[in-house]
């Protein structure tokens, strides 16, 4: 199975050490600190450190540490202001050692200041601290960057046999990244959400927007932050739902997904004109093939951070969105965040503090093409944490796309945001210095068109970004995949990718269905690598068909690329396309139905294997399928010239092909026929799915 793992061995945690004698260790030791407690939390204080644990939402808690002064309560991260209702924590404080039990965790802290996770009902060790050296430094490593920033490292123990899934989307295709070295930098297709869950029964957050990395190595794991001014992080105990649960608790749900919004996307770079984008609707409905929502890709505007259609390709938006709209179809237009020199907008933006500023240098960030000139002009981006500046480009969204047009679908590109060099360090946000707060950007870029929307009175909020951050789900925040490749190893890669995005807290997820660096629709080989991606799209949480097909021309406001629409794939690819369309029509209730779930509780409808079956050992190592909710199995054929598909069904169900009925016992890996037709689908213990026409 591509990238699937062997079944790991079964687990075997080291044996819980308890902590040395009271009052030897508060003797003995010449850097004992002191305990205290705090409105309900713990407190220790030692070598000028202030270190704090409180419990945060139940069966978990959240772990401060700074050096030289007290902590600072005003810092951006993940973590709602609110806390969900949990019962009251237990602090004991004993000589040389401190614990605090919040529910199914307990945190411990010895005089020293090392904490330790357990499991409460066991005792078992489920994370700890550890020593960068006998001598020095402790867990926590400070080393100052000016003026009460410092490079902080967090160091963890390792242990054998932990596997580790999550950290937003990364596209090295593997799905236990324990061993990987992950940079913490937002990059077109690269999207940092620094929240890892463990085998070991633990789900942890490193709730700091700071540029850094996480290293997961054999000796340990340690997380970095490049200049911060604080230790930040938050942890709880429980199987991966639970854990979901209680992380989506603490950082927000995300809105209940629009029907609309569950159907079919279609887009390409780029319709140029308005009449090309109604002739592809019209042509679907000609066809009598549903249709959801189409998109306005760039290039649409009339200067880059104007917002607003340019009349010469696009002279009546009013009659195009009314007859979009009566024919079922939302309209989806692309925003970028940032803002040519030759815009209107640009003098009153810079003057008023709307840009990113730089520390060195002239205020641009990029340089992009833009209409009227023959070159490529220095572009700058909006500060998308500055509230003042979000007011504004929101309200050049309402005035030019909103109220006039009734258009509230938009797509966020370039929401990294995509820096030209990304020099971080140059940086100066609103809400910090670039190095500490940087990450944090897409997550408040989504914010700008959520609370515009609600304010405007249209609770069906979705927007298609780029890019994420820890929290970006409660902004209504769909997250794709990014320019990417487009063969079958990329396609690979993108079903891990998707696993861990959903282990994120990110429940709308999709992928340029067949990729977007090119393909041809008239070969053969790439026809047979978009069929098998369109068939993964239809049981993704978003169906969006997109790509710069060949042959492509140079970037520019002139550009666009080959066909890519479903009939533009030949006679038998278009025959298959159109039955998966019709599928996930079919789905669409049970889809939904998932959507809610994400909603209320947090579970998102695309599960790695070990989501529902956390107890089968060999369902954390598979990597090429998946669960769309409790109860259909999808497992993607990802080999050229593939016909037939070996799967991994879980332990603890029986399972029904649903193209055959033929049923199968749990905890075994299957062979089924996979014709260029078919992806292999698995329904859960007698479930009903109207997969057949």
């Amino acid at each position: 199975m591509p990238h699937a793992r062997r079944p790991p061995a079964p687990r075997r945690r080291p044996p819980v050490s308890q902590p040395p004698p009271a009052v030897s260790l508060a003797q003995s030791s010449p850097t004992a600190g002191t305990f205290g407690e705090r409105a309900g939390g713990l407190e220790w204080t030692g070598r000028q450190e202030t270190l704090r644990i409180e419990a945060w939402g139940p069966d978990a808690i959240r772990v401060r540490a700074r050096l030289g002064g007290p902590l600072l309560d005003d810092l951006p991260g993940a973590l709602l202001d609110e806390l969900p209702a949990a019962p009251a924590a237990a602090v004991k404080i004993e000589d040389g050692h401190a614990l605090l039990v919040n529910g199914a965790i307990t945190a411990t802290v010895d005089a020293e200041g090392m904490v330790r996770f357990l499991r409460t009902d066991s005792g078992e060790e489920l994370l700890a601290e550890e020593r960068a050296h006998f001598w020095w430094p402790g867990p926590r490593l400070r080393t100052a960057t000016g003026n009460g920033y410092h490079r902080i490292e967090q160091r963890f123990r390792a242990y054998d046999g932990e596997r580790l899934y999550g950290l937003g989307q990364h596209q090295h295709g593997l799905l236990d990244q324990k061993g990987a070295v992950i940079d913490l930098v937002q990059r077109n297709s690269e999207v940092t959400i620094p929240v890892l869950t463990s085998s070991r029964g633990y789900t942890f957050l490193w709730n700091n927007p700071a540029i850094g990395r996480v290293e997961l190595a054999a000796t340990g794991t340690r997380w970095v932050a490049d200049s911060a001014r604080q230790t930040d992080y938050w942890i709880t105990a429980g199987d991966p739902a639970a854990a979901q649960r209680r992380y989506t608790a603490v950082t927000g749900r995300t809105p209940m997904l629009p029907e609309w919004a569950a159907g079919f996307w279609q887009c390409k770079l780029r319709y140029r004109t308005q009449d090309e984008l109604l002739g592809v609707a019209r042509e679907y409905r000609r066809r009598g093939l549903p249709l959801a929502v189409i998109v306005c890709d760039f290039f649409h505007w009339t200067h880059l951070g104007e917002w607003k259609f340019d009349p010469a390709q696009w002279p009546d938006p009013a009659a195009m969105t009314r007859e979009l709209a009566e024919m079922g179809v939302q309209l989806a237009v692309s925003v970028w965040p940032s803002v040519s020199p030759l815009s209107e907008t640009h003098q009153p933006m810079e003057q008023a503090g709307h840009f990113i500023g730089t520390e060195y240098g002239p205020m641009a960030h990029a340089d992009w093409p833009d209409k009227q000139v023959a070159e490529p002009v220095q572009v700058a981006f909006y500060d998308a944490t500055n509230p003042r500046a979000r007011a504004y480009v929101w309200q050049r969204i309402k005035d030019n796309y909103l109220t006039p047009y009734g258009i509230k679908a938009f797509w966020l590109d370039a929401c990294e945001p995509e820096l030209k060099p990304g020099h971080s360090a140059n940086l100066r946000y609103h809400a910090g210095p670039g190095l500490e707060v940087g990450n944090l950007y897409p997550r408040e870029n989504s914010r700008t068109f959520h609370e515009g929307l609600l304010a405007a009175g249209d609770a069906e909020v979705v927007t298609l970004n780029r890019s994420a951050w820890a929290g970006s789900q409660r902004y209504g925040a769909a997250l794709w995949s990014g320019d990417i490749g487009t063969d079958f190893a990329t396609l690979r890669d993108q079903v891990t990718a998707g696993l861990h995005v959903a282990l994120s807290g990110i429940p709308w997820w999709n992928t340029d269905i067949g990729g977007f660096h090119g393909g041809d629709p008239d070969d053969p080989a790439y026809r047979e690598v978009l069929v098998r991606w369109f068939q993964y799209g239809a049981f993704s949480p978003l169906f969006r068909l997109h790509g710069f097909r060949d042959p492509g021309m140079p970037l520019g406001p002139d550009m666009t690329g080959g066909p890519n629409e479903v009939w533009s794939y030949g006679e038998e690819a278009y025959g298959i396309l159109t039955d998966y369309l019709r599928l996930r029509e079919r789905l669409k209730p049970y889809l939904l139905a998932q959507m809610r779930t994400a909603h209320e509780d947090g579970i998102p409808p695309m599960r790695p294997l070990f989501l529902e079956f956390p107890r089968d050992e060999a369902a954390w190592g598979v990597g090429d399928a998946y669960l769309v909710g409790p109860d259909l199995l999808v497992a993607p054929v990802l080999e050229a010239g593939a016909r037939e598909r070996t799967v991994y069904l879980p332990r603890g169900a029986r399972w029904t092909d649903a193209w055959t009925g033929e049923e199968y016992a749990g905890g075994q890996s299957v062979t089924v026929p996979a014709p260029l037709e078919r992806i292999p689908l698995f329904l859960r213990d007698g479930a009903v799915l109207p997969i057949g026409s």
